[in-house]
């Protein structure tokens, strides 16, 4: 069975663990996916306003802390937006979804962590649910208060919306 375990970073490693094992079951797979939110409007803003970067090829890591050019006003080899955009994921990838990565592992089951990129989580998570044929969503709850059943949690949107079965967690 494919379990997908969508996370911000809050869901505690050992009681994923504890319920995706054996919703996976031998020779299940977990996926553990992260969602994050890149301001791309403001790297927008901020280009009209400051001017575009030029293109830049990096070869080597010391071309990233070499000092600002007086034509340009950014240091030699900047990567550029996609490139930081690229890292910038990655870490958040590794601080997310990692230390769950690492307990199912330890449990005995095959794991993996992603990262997308996305504006709307709850969107995302589906499409990631759907594109990856998964059987099963794991998913955190809050539980902030009025406001979230008001307004609408990620959670209670993916409970809504889900082709799959979903399991919330209480965190």
């Amino acid at each position: 069975m494919h379990v997908l375990v969508a996370t911000d970073g809050r869901l505690d490693p050992a009681e994923v663990a504890r319920f995706a094992k054996p919703l996976a079951g031998e020779g299940g797979q977990v996926t553990v996916l992260t969602v994050v939110e890149i301001p791309r409007q403001l790297l927008r803003e901020l280009r009209s306003q400051m001017g575009e970067l030029p293109e830049v090829d990096v070869d080597i890591d010391v071309e990233y802390v070499e000092p600002p050019t007086a034509s340009t006003g950014t240091p030699r080899g900047w990567p550029g937006d996609d490139a930081m955009i690229a890292r910038y994921l990655e870490d958040k990838r590794v601080q997310y979804t990692q230390p769950l990565v690492d307990a199912l592992v330890a449990a005995g089951v095959n794991a993996t962590g992603v990262v997308v990129e996305s504006e709307d989580p709850a969107k995302a998570i589906l499409a990631e649910s759907d594109d990856r044929n998964v059987d099963v969503v794991l998913i955190g709850a809050h539980g902030q208060g009025f406001f979230e059943g008001l307004l609408g949690s990620t959670g209670t949107k993916v409970v809504r919306r889900s082709h799959q079965p979903v399991l919330v967690l209480k965190n």
